[in-house]
């Protein structure tokens, strides 16, 4: 027993038909060798090795495809017109208040840059302004996306295009007919604002003093520990008027007509808001009609097919926190972000329609 073949089968042959009936055929063993342990163990260890290899090819695309991924994912979904239309309008949504410029806004426009099927853009305004820094950023990219790709751009007001809300809307130049406002619509509101709160008088009535030190007096101009001197209140006044020159100088280019008249622009640039009735009679906007009287211009303009003709909106991909519907939540600063807290006491000017800087950011931003 000691010598028996494990797995053996003992066979007994069939004789020939030609052999003689006398002759013994001897029994075939046929052994089967299966795999033994260790065997077993590479093998298992190979098909592991193989899915990690897939796994970090996987995750190595992604991350590269990640790295030059300038859109951060956005979707891209239809609004109307033909479903399968290969030229497209695009719409780009400027909500909220503008705080730096870079976010959703910036990624629409990347989408556009790089989508050739793109022929026309609607930009949909709906903010009351907000950062100087952040409006002239959003026009400078819609500027230069409509000079690069040849495309018309429209403008498309919502409730509210204010201050720098108006300003980003320069981004149409020389183009014809490019701004529409719906009838409720409020606008204008051309001017700067530089917060400013002096608290000296509720720090004295406590008993609490600014002892802080600083390299010049000048350093803390817009402290709100104390009041401005004559001196200091005239260097605010020669920043912010800068500022507004800047502002009435990109309302000429959205504006050609003022810049034959400037004192026609002096005139409305007093922060002063308008309706859309107001602002068309002033020269302000074109039309008066809804975001479907827009597209239908920047379909006009770029001499398209309206019956092959797609229009396209941006969306931020869904999260865990929009599944759950919490949303709100995703856009909401981190309580505890100490340089946000800090951003809210940085002096800055804004193209902003209200006395307060903006507390929140928006999710359109």
């Amino acid at each position: 027993m000691d010598n028996e073949v494990p797995n053996a089968e003992i066979v007994s042959p069939q004789p020939s038909p030609s052999a003689p009936a006398s002759v013994p055929w001897p029994p075939q063993i046929i052994v089967n060798c299966g795999p033994g342990r260790f065997q077993r163990l590479l093998g298992w260890m190979g098909w592991a090795a193989f899915g990690v290899s897939v796994l970090i090819l996987i995750s190595m695309s992604f991350a590269v495809r990640q790295y030059f991924d300038t859109t951060e994912g956005i979707q891209e979904r239809f609004h109307s017109g033909e479903r399968t239309g290969r030229d497209k309008v695009a719409i780009i949504s400027v909500t909220g208040a503008i705080l730096d410029g870079r976010g959703f806004v910036k990624n629409q426009i990347d989408q556009v840059m790089k989508d050739k099927s793109v022929k026309a853009v609607v930009v949909r305004v709906s903010s009351p302004g907000g950062t100087i820094t952040g409006s002239d950023y959003i026009l400078h990219h819609l500027s230069k996306m409509r000079e690069e790709r040849d495309i018309p751009l429209v403008v498309s007001m919502g409730s509210i295009a204010a201050s720098g809300g108006y300003y980003v809307s320069m981004a149409v130049g020389d183009q014809p007919n490019s701004i529409y406002a719906e009838p409720t619509t409020t606008t204008g509101s051309i001017g700067v604002v530089i917060p400013h709160y002096n608290l000296a008088g509720l720090l004295e009535r406590f008993d609490v003093e600014d002892d802080s030190l600083v390299s010049h007096p000048n350093k803390r101009i817009m402290s709100m520990t104390r009041p401005m001197s004559d001196e200091q209140r005239e260097i605010m006044k020669a920043y912010l008027e800068a500022a507004f020159v800047r502002f009435k100088d990109q309302i000429k280019r959205g504006r050609p007509a003022f810049r034959d008249d400037p004192e026609a622009l002096d005139h409305l640039a007093t922060g002063e808001v308008f309706t859309a009735e107001q602002a068309r009679e002033h020269g302000l906007i074109d039309e008066i009609g809804f975001v479907e009287d827009a597209i239908e211009r920047a379909i006009t303009m770029a001499e398209l097919d309206e019956s092959r003709t797609r229009v396209v909106e941006y969306r931020r991909p869904p999260s865990l926190f929009d599944l759950a519907l919490l949303s709100k939540a995703r856009h909401s600063r981190n309580p505890i972000d100490l340089a946000y807290w800090l951003d809210l006491h940085v002096p800055q000017a804004y193209y902003l329609m209200t006395t307060l800087p903006p507390l929140l950011t928006y999710p359109g931003q």
